[in-house]
C-alpha cells in the first residue's frame, strides 16, 4: 500500500476539520447564546435558516456554495481581485463546506446548553457590577461547558465526515482537495479496497478518540 497516497487525504481531512471547527465553534457559540436569550418577531424564521443545511442534501448545499463563491459572483469576483485565485476547488472551500454543514449541529446543541444556565445567577452577577464579558466567562460558560464541548466534538466529526458538499466545491484533487471520504469513494470505484478499508480504519479512529475525549471531560 503506498503510505503517501494514504496520509496525504488523512492530514488533509484532519487540516480542514480543525479549521472548520474552529470557525463553527466561534459562530454557533454567539448564535447560540444570543438567541437562547434573544426575544423578537421573527425568531422562528431565522432558527429556521441557521437548522436549514441540517436537513438538506449536501449537494443542495455544495450547489448553492458554488453559485455564491464561484467566479461570477461578487464574492468570488473580489476574491479573485484581491488574492488573484479562485476559491473553489482549494482547501479554503472544502472548510467552507465544512463549516456550513457542521454548524447546525453545533448551534442546537450550545444553545441547549445556555438556555440550561441559570438566568437569575447571570443576573445576580450583573447586578453585583459584573460585566457581560464576566458574566460569560465566569458563569454562563463553565455551566455550559459540557454542551459548548459537545457542540465542538459535533463540530470537528461532522467537518470530517462531509462528502457531497465539499465534491461539488472542492472536487477530488490528489494532494489538494481530496479528503478521507472522497478518497474511499475514489479507492472503491477504483476496486482498491485495501486503501479504502484503511481510510475507514482512519476515519473510526478519529471518530472513536473524539468520542473518548468528550466522555471523558463529562466525567470530569
Amino acid at each position: 500500500m503506498d503510505w503517501n497516497a494514504f496520509w496525504e487525504p488523512v492530514g488533509l481531512s484532519v487540516k480542514i476539520s480543525i479549521a472548520a471547527s474552529v470557525i463553527v465553534f466561534l459562530v454557533a457559540m454567539a448564535m447560540a447564546r444570543w438567541m437562547a436569550r434573544a426575544r423578537f418577531f421573527g425568531k422562528s424564521l431565522v432558527e429556521t435558516v441557521l437548522l436549514l443545511p441540517l436537513v438538506l442534501p449536501p449537494t443542495v448545499v455544495g450547489f448553492i456554495l458554488l453559485v455564491l463563491l464561484g467566479r461570477r459572483s461578487w464574492i468570488g469576483e473580489a476574491y479573485e481581485k484581491l488574492f488573484g485565485g479562485t476559491i473553489i476547488f482549494t482547501w479554503g472551500s472544502a472548510v467552507a463546506a465544512a463549516v456550513i454543514v457542521a454548524f447546525p449541529l453545533a448551534y442546537r446543541t450550545m444553545k441547549a446548553g445556555f438556555e440550561n444556565v441559570d438566568r437569575e445567577l447571570e443576573d445576580s452577577a450583573r447586578a453585583l457590577g459584573a460585566s457581560e464579558w464576566q458574566v460569560f466567562r465566569y458563569i454562563t460558560a463553565p455551566l455550559a461547558a459540557r454542551a459548548l464541548t459537545a457542540g465542538y466534538i459535533l463540530g470537528f466529526a461532522r467537518g470530517l465526515g462531509e462528502f457531497g458538499a465539499t465534491l461539488m466545491i472542492a472536487g477530488n484533487i490528489p494532494g489538494k482537495t481530496q479528503t478521507i471520504p472522497t478518497a474511499i469513494y475514489i479507492a472503491v470505484e477504483g476496486g482498491d479496497l485495501r486503501l479504502a478499508w484503511a481510510w475507514v480504519g482512519a476515519m473510526i479512529a478519529l471518530s472513536f478518540l473524539m468520542l473518548l475525549l468528550a466522555n471523558r471531560f463529562a466525567r470530569e
